[in-house]
């Protein structure tokens, strides 16, 4: 059975994990209110999506 030889440092754990890290969600701010939503998703404040009234703020 293999056995590394010497123990793995931070450092090199560290360059091998350098891909694996949070990411910003993209966001964009909505034309109708301002707010910042998701691309291409419905504003969930103001209800609007390509300028048209998708869902209503009473619901």
């Amino acid at each position: 059975m293999a056995v590394p030889a010497r123990r793995t440092s931070k450092a090199k754990k560290g360059m091998r994990r350098g891909h694996i890290k949070l990411a910003n969600p993209g966001l964009s701010a909505c034309p109708n209110c301002g707010e910042l939503r998701k691309p291409h998703i419905v504003c969930p404040s103001c209800g609007y999506y390509d300028g048209k009234q998708v869902v209503n703020e009473n619901n």
